[in-house]
């Protein structure tokens, strides 16, 4: 007998398809670096002192950005607030100029003169009022 095995031919090995890629975003991953940044965030690489010190006036930017955005936010509700008191306000004060118009209407009724002023001894004069006319000299 012969010394042979049966052996399996390995099969040729074949290229895997290449992966279409879009040039800008190769172009990016190339200038911004995304993958390593990435990958330094994930790690915690990036808060090494050296890394660190770099970010710093990043960081100051990025607080002073959310200040003012928390500053901005309790401005607008505090607006809101002012703006809603104020409608509340106009309303009542519209409330009343009805009520006191309406009033006034009453009490300057020709009936409603003559009856408070009944008590006070002055009577209406049943006299109709006359034109006074002055000639020109």
């Amino acid at each position: 007998m012969s010394s042979a095995r049966n052996t399996l031919k390995p099969k040729p090995a074949e290229k895997p398809a290449p992966k279409r890629r879009l040039k800008a975003f190769t172009t990016l991953n190339r200038k911004v670096h995304v993958g390593s940044s990435l990958h330094s965030i994930v790690d915690g690489s990036f808060l090494t002192r050296d890394n660190l010190v770099k970010q710093v006036p990043f960081i100051l930017f990025l607080t002073l950005i959310a200040i003012f955005y928390i500053a901005n936010s309790f401005n607008a509700e505090k607006t809101i607030i002012d703006i809603s008191r104020t409608k509340k306000e106009l309303q009542e004060l519209r409330y009343e100029y009805i009520t006191t118009k309406s009033n006034l209407m009453f009490h300057s009724k020709q009936s409603e003169v003559a009856s408070r002023l009944k008590n006070s001894g002055l009577k209406e004069s049943l006299e109709p009022p006359v034109k006074i006319y002055q000639s020109e000299k």
